[in-house]
Order: structure tokens, then sequence, then C-alpha cells
């Protein structure tokens, strides 16, 4: 007896976790129909209700009966629409990648110590789920239910300037305008510090002047203090910074320059005023030194500054990519509004060279749009009546009109935003492990200067207070850790941007560097290596009139809901319709009806043989297209076999040039699925897929991953990131593709907005890239250090005869700071290799 359920469901939060839900049910023999929306599914059948929870249980979502569902009424909410990147809102914060997290941007950072500090001050504050600090953007991204002023107190409190703005374009535009004004800054003070420094260096070397001798004290009294006053103007942020951190019981970069120059300073004055305190040969000033010191760090900073600056650019032109106004149309009338003006529902146009200025629907029209900020192809793609239109597009040809379903934050534009900016905040395991020797490396790099300034002045030659001053100032000057603080989040900013630039989204950059570790790579076989849609691929009839076959079987399967009735519809939409009467759906075996009085059957040998239809003589064509993977449909009219009709599921026109692609970067590839064992061989034998796991339900998923990892192998998952989610998270990389959906995006580390095989192999390679860059600036940064201290404490005074002048030091600490982000940039110009 068929009867009518209604089932309240949870976790939907798109059109493929519709669709995937819709499949699950009706595949079911008890299921005649099922209409499946995000809240609700209505079935049609003779199946229980426990029994269908269990059905979308399996699928990966959750149910429960309605106690007064409906039992006459049509569902009238629409379905959303079924594009991975579709703007559907989850009533989940924790599954909308979109949630809301606040930015905060942070002033006086200048080190890794910097950034320990300002993480540790946010996690403190009440409510504070998470938060990351970036050096490279000078900003924070701090997740859970907290104000933005309590966010801001703490980090005023640690000893840092803090605003949170929560309009992205007013942020980007004060980042900008910060990034400029600091350029500048620091632009004219090293200019002035050099100017001033250079020729004193020059004259101070010529004759030895750099003594102080009765000839010149009066000379030298005025400089000191002409080089104090230059030091104030040009260094004086150091000093502040310095001085914060002493309050807050910290130590950061700027100590270390604050304590080497003022040190310099204090003595060559100190040396001045009381001459007679020292010996004639410590009477050596270094007024030039502290000078140099500051002007070179300050045009290290800038130059830093600029370069840093290139590493967001990806992430700045997703910013630009939404235009300021829209062309909305009222009454046939067309206005131009403010982007903020405009609400889901309105109708606006957009023709050639528009950016397109929120998500929409395609209603009237036709265009050419150009997605490749968004999914990295290059063609533009034809967008006709019914089609997505996507924020931030750009109109390549046409004209159209388009029903606005997804503005401001909601949009797919602005949720890629957010995840761009999300992960080029987060940092590696490596990438940790240097943060958390940085906290601690300033006060070691400072008791290290002091035992070196003690060995020289105890044990060294004379003059030796002079000999440990120019030790202890070289020491702390070289060992700033400005480079050992980039050296990560560089290289996650520019690899990320980079990313996001050739259609990948990266959840974070933990999956960077699992995703560099892989050895096997399992993939979902319907809609990832396949199309996922059915379609005909041969059309057998004893009679020799296909067409005649096709028309009758599409005439009764267009009133079926079955996936494979679709294909039929499709393939016959050429040919005229005949009319069909008393349809009826028999669960697991077909649908039948009346076609001119007569007894019309579409469906499978199980049917036919109920019917005590002879459909033998089709029996050797059947098992040959069981073995291609092909689902046989037989079609029978009044009693008589007409024949058959062969569905199958296509291989993506891509996926065998992918998965060479693959095989020759050295990665093992297996196919995971829920088919039949005979359908799936015969796909990967036409893929080259190493191995089959076939007939495994959504939940067995994830134990075969387990089974993966268990004999010894780094695993990622590929798959479309709704029914393979259990696997996705159980991986060590899941990568949605296809896929920037709600779902896609919690389960899996990577989403990858092609529909392209070939981009898993290019996230892949960028992996493994953006871990090799972050590695190489690690060693150099740990290199430097390694041999700037023991350099700078004199370790070849006994080769050479001289120590390391502070002013080399402070050239080298900035150049090792500029070699850490040129570097890192070169990420930004990264092409993936192998592609064919």
């Amino acid at each position: 007896m068929s009867n009518t359920l209604t089932l309240a469901l949870e976790g939907l939060s798109c059109g493929h976790c519709v669709k995937r839900v819709k499949e699950a049910l009706e595949q079911r023999d008890d299921v005649e129909q099922a209409e499946v929306t995000q809240q609700e599914a209505r079935i049609s059948g003779s199946a229980q209700a426990s029994d269908l929870i269990a059905t979308v249980e399996q699928a990966g979502y959750h149910a429960a009966l309605k106690a007064d569902h409906p039992k006459s009424e049509p569902l009238t909410a629409a379905e959303p629409p079924p594009e991975a990147l579709a703007t559907a809102e989850s009533d989940s914060p924790a599954k909308n990648p979109a949630a809301p997290a606040q930015v905060l941007l942070i002033e006086g950072m200048s080190c890794a110590s910097c950034v320990s500090r300002v993480e540790k001050a946010l996690q403190g504050v009440e409510g504070v789920s998470e938060a990351r600090v970036n050096l490279g953007e000078r900003s924070a991204l701090v997740m859970g239910e907290v104000t933005s002023d309590a966010l801001v107190a703490a980090v005023q409190a640690a000893g840092y300037g803090a605003e949170a703005i929560a309009d992205e374009q007013q942020r980007r535009e004060k980042q900008q305008h910060n990034a400029r004004s600091a350029m500048r800054r620091f632009s004219w003070q090293a200019m002035l510090a050099l100017a001033f420094g250079i020729p004193l260096m020059i004259w101070g070397m010529l004759g030895d002047n750099m003594m102080l001798s009765p000839q010149n004290h009066s000379t030298w009294l005025t400089l000191g203090i002409v080089t104090l006053l230059v030091m104030g103007v040009t260094g004086g942020h150091f000093y502040r910074s310095a001085a914060r951190s002493l309050r807050n019981g910290s130590a950061t970069m700027d100590t270390l320059v604050a304590l080497g120059t003022a040190a310099a300073w204090i003595y060559s004055f100190s040396v001045v005023i009381w001459p007679d305190f020292f010996p004639h040969q410590a009477r050596h000033l270094y007024f030039e030194a502290s000078v140099m010191i500051i002007g070179l760090i300050n045009l290290g900073h800038a130059l830093e500054q600029r370069a840093r600056q290139r590493s967001s650019q990806a992430l700045l032109r997703l910013l630009d990519l939404t235009p300021q106004q829209a062309r909305v149309i009222e009454n046939d009338n067309e206005q131009l509004l403010p982007l903020a003006a405009v609400q889901s529902g309105m109708t606006l146009r957009v023709t050639t060279g528009d950016r397109v200025p929120v998500d929409g629907e395609v209603s009237q029209g036709e265009v050419w749009v150009d997605e490749a900020m968004l999914t990295g192809e290059a063609q533009p793609r034809h967008k006709t009546p019914g089609e997505k239109l996507y924020a931030g597009t750009l109109i390549h040809d046409g004209s159209a009109r388009f029903i606005a379903q997804a503005t401001g934050n909601n949009t797919a534009l602005a949720r890629i935003i957010h995840l761009v900016r999300q992960a080029q905040s987060s940092k590696p395991a490596v990438g940790r492990l240097a943060d958390r020797i940085s906290a601690v490396f300033v006060p070691v790099v400072v008791a290290l200067a002091l035992i070196s300034g003690a060995i020289w002045y105890f044990f060294g030659p004379q003059p030796n207070t002079a000999y440990a001053l120019v030790v202890m100032t070289t020491v702390l000057i070289i060992a700033c850790p400005c480079a050992l603080g980039l050296a990560t989040p560089m290289s996650i900013i520019a690899g990320v941007g980079r990313a996001a630039e050739l259609g990948i989204l990266v959840r974070d950059a933990d999956a960077l560097q699992q995703a560099s570790q892989l050895d096997t790579l399992v993939f979902d076989k319907t809609g990832t290596l396949t199309n996922g849609k059915p379609v005909v691929s041969e059309v057998i009839s004893l009679t020799g009139d296909n067409d005649t076959l096709l028309s009758a079987a599409a005439a009764l399967e267009s009133l079926s809901a079955h996936p494979l009735a679709g294909a039929i519809v499709a393939a016959a939409q050429h040919l005229p319709r005949v009319e069909i009467d008393q349809f009826r759906t028999l669960p697991g075996k077909g649908v039948t009806g009346q076609l001119k009085g007569q007894m019309l059957l579409v469906g499978n040998p199980a049917l036919m043989t109920e019917q005590q239809i002879d459909w033998r003589p089709l029996e050797a064509k059947l098992d040959q297209a069981a073995q291609q993977g092909a689902t046989p449909v037989l079609v029978a009219l009044a009693g008589q076999l007409l024949g058959a009709i062969m569905i199958r599921d296509t291989l993506r026109s891509e996926s065998k040039n992918a998965l060479q692609r693959l095989h020759r970067l050295g990665y093992r590839l297996v196919m995971l699925t829920g088919d039949r064992e005979q359908t799936a061989r015969a796909i990967a034998a036409e893929a080259g897929i190493d191995e089959v796991i076939a007939g495994v339900l959504p939940a067995g998923k994830a134990e075969a991953i387990v089974k993966l990892q268990q004999a010894g192998h780094k695993v990622a998952m590929i798959g479309d990131g709704i029914n393979d989610a259990p696997a996705l998270a159980q991986a060590d990389v899941g990568i949605a593709i296809g896929g920037g959906s709600d779902v896609a995006l919690e389960s899996a580390g990577f989403a990858l907005m092609r529909n392209d095989l070939h981009s898993v192999a290019d996230a892949l390679a960028l992996s493994a890239a953006t871990l090799r860059n972050i590695r190489q600036n690690l060693f150099g940064a740990f290199i430097y250090n390694s041999l700037g201290i023991p350099l700078a404490a004199g370790v070849l005074f006994p080769l050479t005869g001289s120590l390391l002048s502070p002013i080399v030091a402070g050239a080298a600490m900035a150049l090792s700071s500029i070699t850490v982000v040129g570097n890192a940039n070169r990420l930004l110009r990264y092409q993936p290799p192998g592609q064919e």
C-alpha cells in the first residue's frame, strides 16, 4: 500500500545536498517518488519511516519524521540551484565557511615574538575559540562569540594597537592606507638617518676621526647631541615599542634594536663627557653606527613593506572584482543603485564589459561570462536563462537580465574571500614550531649578548670595554628574528593567494603541509571521475526502428522521477511525444502505462520476467553492456520485447589525461564507489585506475580510508563533498572537486572550484611548492641566525683580527627579511607542471 511520509531534514546546505538525498531515497525499491528541499522530504511509496531515516543518515545527513506532515499539498519551497558554489545559507554557523569572524588590524608588531604575544592576548578573551595573527598582513582573524571592543582592549593591554572594521571595503582601504603610510614613513626615516650617518662614517674613516681627542672634543659633543636628535626622529618607534614591551614584561625585535643602538650611543657620549674614565685606546666613538643601524633597518622595513603588498595581490584582486554599483530594473525603468541597496529578488541587467554585482539566475537574454578569477578556467562560459551568474565575474559578450539571489557576504565571491583570508592567517605545524622558538628567542639573544660582552670585557684584548660594546651591539642587531617571523606567513599568503587564482580554495595551512606528503589518491566515481549524469549510450531495437522505441520509452519515463528516466527523456528530445495513460511505478523494477490501448513496459529484466516476456534474445548484449559499465533498460509493448536502451555515466573528458598526469607524479590511484564491482572495474580500466574498492555504502567509505591508512599510506580523498563527507574528513587530506559548498569546505581541506581533475594535480603541486618555500625560508632564517650570532660574538677574531661591524649586522638583518619576502613572492608566479 502506497502512502506519503514527510521527513524533517538537517545538514543540507546546497543543491548538491538536495540532489544526493533525493537520489538516495528514489533508489529504494519501496519508494515511488521523493520531493526534497533543504528543510524536508516528502516521500511516496510503501517504505517505513525508520527505513527512510536510515537511508538519509547513510547519505550523511539527519532526518526525523514530521508529526503533522501534509498529505496532499505539494511542496512550494523552491529547490536551490545545484551548482557547487550555490549561495544557500546553512542554518548551522559551524557548517558555514562564511560564519562571522572578526578581522582586526594590528599596529606595532615587528617580529614573531609580537605575534605570539598578540595571539596569547586574544585567546585569553572570554568567548574566543581561535585567534590567528598574521605578521605579513599585520592583522588578526578571531573566531568566537565576542565583541570587537573586548578584542581591541586585549590587544592594547598587550602593548599594541588594534582596530576592528566590519566592512570589507573600508578595512581594505584602511589596510592599504596603513601600508602606504608605513612605507613612506620608513622611507624618509631611512633616507634621513643614512644621509646623516654615511657622511659621518666616511669622515670617521678618514684619519681615525672616530677616536676622541682634545682637538675634536667640542665637535663630538655637538655631533653626539645631533645624533641623539636624529635617532629620536628616525628611530623613535623602536624605542617607544621597546618601552611598551618592557612595561608588559616582554621583549621583541624592537627591544634588540633599541638596546643595541642605545648602548652604542650611551657608551660614545659617556666617552665624550667623561673621557678620563676610559683608557685612551678605548675612546672610540660609535655615533655613526647607531644612526646607520636605524637607517638600514628602516630601509629594510620599507622594502619589505613594498614586497609584502605584492604577496596580497591575489586577495586584493578578488576584492576588486565586485563593482560598487548595479543596474536595477523596476517597472521597466533602469537605474544605477549602490551595491549595498541591491536585495534578493531584484531584477538587474548586465552587458558586455560589466562585472556581475551579485549572485543570481539569468531570466532573459544570453551572455558569455569570464569566470577565470573564480574558477581558473580561461574560456568564457555561455549562460542562458535558468543558469547562474556569480558576483565578480566579467561579461565577455552579450546582454542579459537576471534575478538577484545572494548579496553582500552571502555571495560565492564573498565566501571565497573569507576562506582565502582565513587560510592566509593559518600556520602549518612547521610554522608553529618557528613561532614557539621565536617566543623565547629575544630573551635568549639578550642573554647571549651579555655573556659575549662579559667574555670580551674580562678575557679580551685591550681596549676591552670597546670590544665588549661592539660585540654586544652586533649580537643584539644581527639576531633580530624578523626573517624567522616572516618565513611562514609570507609563504602562506603567497601560496594561498596563488591557489585562489588557480581556482583552488585552501581551508588552512595544515592541509598544504599534509598534501605535500601524500602517496595515495582515492577518487569517488560518480560526479568525480564521471560526469555524474547518466546518458543514453546505445539503443538496440529488435525491429530496427530505434526512434520509435526511444520515443515510446521517453513518453513513459517522462512521468517518472527515477534518475535513469531523465537520461532517456533527454535522448528523445528531438522525437515526437506520444500520449500515455494509466502510468504506474513498480518499485525496483520499472514503470508501466497504456500506449494506444496497449501495455507498455520499461524496466529491468526482473520486470520482463514477471510479465512473462522473453528477453533472452538480448541476454548477450546485456552482459556485454554490464561489462562496459552500462545499465540496460528493456522496452516491451503488447507482450513483445521491442529492444533495450543502454545507459551509462560517462567518464569526464579530461579524466584519463589528468589521471595519467597524477601517475607520472608518482601517486597510487584508487577508485572508491558504491557501484557494483563489474561497473566500477569497467570505468577504472577506461580511466587508468590502479585499484578498485566497489560496493561501499557512504558510511563505509571512511572505513575503507582507514584501512589504507593502517597499511601505512598517506591518503587523499577526492569527492564531491556531500555523501563523501565522512571519507573526506577521515582522509589525511580531503579534496572536494567542483565544490565550494559549505559541506564540502567543512569536510575537505581543499575545494576545487573547477570541475576538472587537472585541478587536483595543480593543488598537490602547489602544496608541495608552498611547503618547499616555507622550508627554504625557515632554513635561511635559521642559518642566518646560527651563523650570524657566532660571527657577531667574534669567533673569527683570532683569524681576522677584527670584529663584525654593527653597521654590517644591521644591513644583514634588513637583507634577511627582504630575502624571505622575495622568496615567498616567487609563489605568485608559480605554474603547476605536467599538464598536457
